[in-house]
């Protein structure tokens, strides 16, 4: 896991539901290993994201909305 991963994912932990650490666990380690396969597309993005906020804390889905902005954005400016 390299620095950003790692951030991403102290982020995710610090807002997700109780009882639904370990889903979102094995939700990042696939998201994390398409990164590094260079597979992790846009559309791969949405499945993700999706999959994270049904995880998340109910008053945290706008963090989680805010950062998937910001990803999207700069995979866009990376194509």
């Amino acid at each position: 896991m390299d620095s950003s991963q790692q951030k991403f994912h102290d982020f995710i932990l610090a807002r997700v539901q109780p009882g639904k650490e370990d889903q979102a666990e094995s939700v990042m380690a696939e998201s994390f290993r398409h990164q590094d396969e260079g597979t992790f597309t846009p559309e791969y993005m949405g499945q993700v994201q999706a999959t994270l906020m049904s995880l998340i804390r109910p008053e945290c889905v706008a963090d989680l909305v805010q950062a998937a902005s910001r990803m999207r954005v700069q995979m866009d400016q990376g194509n």
